[in-house]
């Protein structure tokens, strides 16, 4: 095991249309993809495809859904440690105006307890706070071997807070900051304070604000995409963390500036595609956007 990751599983339709039908109508939309879903799961197939299969422990159900994603975690080689759930997860996507709207229907009810796991050589751990008893079983488990734990911070979960002091690198969005009433600096203040080594707020087209191992806050600013390029935003943070997570494993004496550095362009490449598969990028890809906008790093 390289590295162990713990999250929720969707199953994602994501669908591009110039009008939501109401009542009887109906309407037929220009384009969409259907993929895996979810924050820690989309990170983990980003860090497959780049090149560091991880093990996954993630939701699933005994359905037709269940299995087809079982099908896509044998297309990257990543093995699954199912949690069991009665039904799989949906997430319906309509992305426009570097925007998404998205209606999800989730079934996070464990019937079993979460997966024991010899952890063996595992070098990082990535949560998304979902499945908690888990996230904090293994962080803690992680941070006594000296094993790195990765957070995303996307939205505000039962154990939150508790969770955080065994966290190493805390990227959370901007969603958390308005869950918790806090300015991205005061959240910054606020990860220091919990013991994370690393921090960053996610913000979008502004970029990530984030601090170092030294605590000195720095700005990322996020490559200037032309508007017309951009198509599905949904899931570039999810890739941005799975692509730092590589980076760290495949260059662990890079500097959190450089792994960031990779991980911008990683989701760079990802909103210009539809549909989370799509939008998953090769080494090669992250070196083309690092290079169209070398001038501008």
């Amino acid at each position: 095991m390289d590295a162990l990751f713990i999250g929720q599983t969707y199953i994602d339709v994501t669908f591009i249309t110039d009008h939501l039908p109401t009542g009887d109508e109906k309407h037929v939309a220009s384009d969409y993809a259907v993929s895996f879903g979810g924050n820690a799961v989309t990170a983990a197939f980003c860090c497959a495809k780049l090149g560091v299969v991880p093990d996954l422990i993630a939701t699933v159900a005994n359905d037709w859904l269940g299995r087809m994603f079982q099908d896509m975690t044998a297309k990257y080689g990543i093995s699954v440690h199912p949690r069991k759930v009665a039904t799989s997860s949906l997430s319906f996507i309509m992305p426009k105006d570097g925007k998404r709207a998205i209606v999800r229907c989730r079934d996070d009810e464990h019937i079993h307890p979460f997966p024991v796991l010899n952890l063996g050589n595992c070098r990082a751990l990535h949560v998304d706070g979902h499945q908690p008893d888990a996230a904090i079983h293994y962080a803690k488990l992680c941070r006594e071997a000296g094993i790195l734990t990765s957070l995303d911070g996307g939205g505000l979960r039962t154990n939150t807070h508790e969770l955080l002091e065994f966290i190493d690198v805390a990227i959370v969005a901007e969603r958390l900051c308005e869950q918790m009433d806090m300015t991205p600096e005061k959240m910054l203040d606020y990860l220091k304070s919990r013991g994370c080594r690393v921090g960053g707020v996610t913000q979008g087209e502004r970029g990530l604000l984030w601090y170092d191992e030294d605590g000195t806050v720095r700005t990322q600013p996020a490559f200037p995409i032309p508007r017309g390029r951009v198509i599905d935003t949904n899931g570039a943070g999810d890739v941005f963390h799975g692509a730092y997570v590589f980076s760290y494993l495949h260059s662990p004496d890079k500097g959190w500036q450089h792994h960031f550095e990779f991980a911008r362009a990683a989701s760079t490449y990802k909103i210009q595609r539809l549909g989370n598969e799509a939008g998953l990028p090769t080494v090669a890809d992250i070196e083309a956007v690092q290079r169209e906008f070398a001038a501008l790093a």
